[in-house]
């Protein structure tokens, strides 16, 4: 199987450089724009058909290069059909950030220590900060599309690195393990020995409570120097939930090692639950960063050797892993308590979760193995 990875790397350009880049990020934003409109008017997501109606004008007009021009297109089809597949309302995209989309070898090569960048008035080549990033860089790694960002004064290339990687079958499997997330705590493992791991929330769900709450009362401002402040603090808090769940996947696959098979929970319908929630605690709800998480145990765990895979976690915390009867009353969430009213078994009810997944990966063994 192939792994692929975002690799964040920081270019360094000179004074002139910058000033070429600049130039095309913003002929490429309102290139975008144009591209988009026209598709929000006249429902063309086919992109030949976009083709015959675009490119010569996003060549004349925009400045913009060949493969920028085709970029372009992708970029526009990509974001209309997101949203139709979301099954949100046909709306009119918006592009504000300064982005640039580059196909390796056609608009963006390395040759270290340098990258070679294309931009309206051709390539130029600018020395990266590879320290972090090596591993990246040694050759057994293939890049993909590029995306340039300029963010806080700096260019940087997000750039998606695949690399082929042994995935450990069933017969290989030396220890099954269900991983529950939620609030309280972030996520807590249940592993084959009967063995317990909690990585507590509570503290999380502070920090984010006091974003909440200077984000409401710089709201109320409402000055222009606000809402600077309001998009710095979201910002930070998207930079510590992120640094959050990086600790807490490399404590979890570090902790287990290879040969292990995780068993995560798939989320993927998490908000309409959480938006059923009470209002005032609906924003740590709704907004929890689960599916980043779960993103990073499974390239974490593949990396090191592991196997994960996505369970339904319907009904997880309500089933009684001893005697297997599922009754809505066993679980108590006001007091985080799981009791059996067959059985009387008892326990953290984050933790009957993760019991189940556990039983979820013993039966998937078991299933592939026959």
């Amino acid at each position: 199987m192939k792994l692929t990875v975002t690799a964040k790397i920081k270019i360094l350009p000179s004074p002139e450089q910058k000033e070429l880049l600049f130039q095309t990020l913003h002929a490429y934003r309102m290139a975008s724009q144009f591209v988009s409109r026209l598709v929000f008017d006249e429902k063309v997501l086919h992109q030949q058909k976009l083709h015959l109606l675009t490119y010569r004008k996003l060549r004349a007009d925009f400045g913009l290069r060949s493969q920028m021009a085709q970029s372009v297109m992708k970029t526009v089809i990509a974001r209309y059909k997101s949203i139709q597949g979301n099954g949100h309302p046909w709306t009119l995209v918006r592009f504000k950030k300064p982005e640039l989309d580059l196909v390796w070898n056609r608009d963006y090569s390395m040759r270290n220590p340098m990258f070679s960048v294309n931009t309206l008035s051709g390539r130029i080549k600018v020395p990266f900060e590879s320290k972090g990033m090596e591993h990246y860089l040694d050759g057994t790694w293939t890049f993909g599309t590029a995306k340039l960002v300029h963010k806080r004064g700096k260019f940087f290339l997000h750039i998606p690195v695949t690399q082929p990687v042994d995935e450990p079958s069933v017969h290989d499997i030396e220890r099954i393990v269900g991983v529950d997330m939620g609030i309280n705590f972030i996520a807590v493992s249940y592993d084959s020995r009967g063995t317990t791991a909690f990585f507590h929330g509570r503290r999380v769900k502070n920090q984010r409570s006091k974003y909440k709450r200077l984000r409401k009362r710089l709201q109320q401002v409402g000055t222009a120097s606000a809402r600077r402040a309001i998009k710095r603090i979201g910002q930070r808090e998207n930079r510590y939930m992120t640094d959050v769940n990086h600790r807490i996947s490399k404590a979890l696959v570090d902790r287990y090692g290879a040969n292990t098979l995780f068993v995560v929970e798939d989320l993927t319908g998490i908000r309409h639950v959480t938006e059923r929630v009470r209002i005032r605690d609906r924003y740590e709800s709704v907004s929890w960063s689960f599916y980043q998480l779960r993103q990073m145990i499974e390239y974490k765990g593949i990396r090191s050797g592991a196997k994960v895979i996505a369970a339904n976690p319907e009904y997880t915390s309500q089933k009684c892993p001893k005697c297997l009867r599922t009754n809505k009353a066993n679980r108590d969430r006001k007091k985080h308590h799981f009791c059996c009213r067959e059985c009387g078994y008892g326990s953290n009810d984050d933790r009957i979760g993760a019991m189940n997944l556990q039983r979820i990966g013993m039966k998937y063994i078991a299933e592939v193995a026959v």
